[in-house]
């Protein structure tokens, strides 16, 4: 279940090189406690993960595009993490997401988009082509074209990390963002490594091209039981590793042991819901947390662990300084698992 073998005593021979790529929304949260709270969110989670948990040991490229108004308050947020370049952060075209999010509950959010990314293409990330690993957060359909992802499969060698929020995400004129099924799924998964998503993404994923119209009126997420099969279908193109989070339950993870189907539920991180403050870049962040535990490891399980610690950090608090340094993640999974 190794990447690659680039190891000496558990550590590279060089500094990890990633680019974490999407947009950086100025979102206003309402939160399900009625708490108002204006941050910058998507891809500033993982990349403060990454900053977290690998310290100086690997150099962390955001790739965006953002207002040059948003320029300032961006870089400050970056300049005192540990390994964190700005080098391709864009402001060429002066424009970036703007999402405001009212919370029902703790999970269930009502979105609002009134402001744009211009998509990632792919020269945007060719001065990147020599990373180790490339962590793919698109929120809504546009903003990172199968081009981009073809391109960086083309010309290296990098593990591709896909979060399916994007690709199953879309927007009408009015800014509502809503679900929308991934008709070209197929298209993608070649050039796709690990595949992320919840259960109501994977519904958008897994579909009958025909059905009756009682059939398409259900609102309700994909059932357990057809996971294995949208799992079997996806590594048929190529795709290693599928993780379907669970919420309060944990994660599914499904990867092939010499051709052989594995499915293992691991397990949330407890966390009581009176310090439960703000479950907005929780999806994000678990993302940052595979993509350390893949790279220094390379175990579907273990993956999930230090995904589903970083994810409970991440709805404890509504700033970044609940993320936790490596040191306190490790205790974490040695006391939950």
């Amino acid at each position: 279940m190794t990447y690659n073998n680039n190891w000496t005593n558990g550590l590279p021979d060089k500094k990890y090189k990633i680019a974490v790529i999407g947009p950086i929304p100025r979102d206003h949260i309402t939160t399900y406690k009625g708490q108002e709270v204006d941050k910058y969110g998507c891809i500033t989670h993982p990349i403060v993960v990454l900053s977290k948990l690998f310290g100086d040991e690997a150099d962390i490229y955001p790739v965006t595009h953002i207002r040059k108004s948003d320029l300032e308050p961006i870089s400050k947020i970056f300049s005192d993490l540990p390994g964190v370049k700005q080098d391709y952060i864009y402001t060429k075209h002066d424009g970036g997401d703007i999402i405001n999010l009212r919370f029902i509950d703790q999970n269930e959010r009502v979105k609002t988009m009134t402001g744009f990314m211009p998509p990632i293409t792919s020269e945007d990330i060719k001065p990147l082509l020599d990373s180790d690993l490339f962590l793919f957060l698109p929120v809504t359909d546009f903003e990172i074209p199968l081009e981009t992802l073809k391109s960086i499969k083309q010309h290296s060698n990098g593990i591709t990390i896909l979060d399916a929020h994007g690709p199953t995400k879309t927007m009408t004129v009015l800014g509502d963002r809503l679900l929308k099924l991934w008709i070209d799924r197929d298209n993608w998964l070649p050039y796709i490594d690990v595949l992320k998503m919840n259960l109501n993404e994977a519904k958008c994923c897994w579909f009958k091209t025909d059905c009756e119209l009682e059939e398409l009126e259900e609102d309700e997420p994909l059932p357990l039981e057809e996971i294995p099969n949208f799992a079997r279908h996806c590594f048929k193109f190529g795709v290693k590793a599928l993780y379907i989070t669970l919420d309060v339950r944990g994660a599914l993870v499904y990867f092939q042991d010499n051709g052989d189907l594995k499915e293992v539920l691991v397990p949330a991180v407890p966390v009581d819901i009176m310090n439960i403050v703000d479950s907005t870049g929780c999806g994000d962040t678990f993302a940052g947390g595979l993509a350390y535990s893949l790279l220094t490891n390379g175990d579907y399980v273990e993956a999930a662990k230090y995904a589903n610690v970083m994810g409970a950090q991440c709805l404890q608090g509504v700033s970044f300084e609940s993320f936790q340094p490596l040191t306190e993640v490790k205790k974490v999974i040695e006391n939950t698992y």
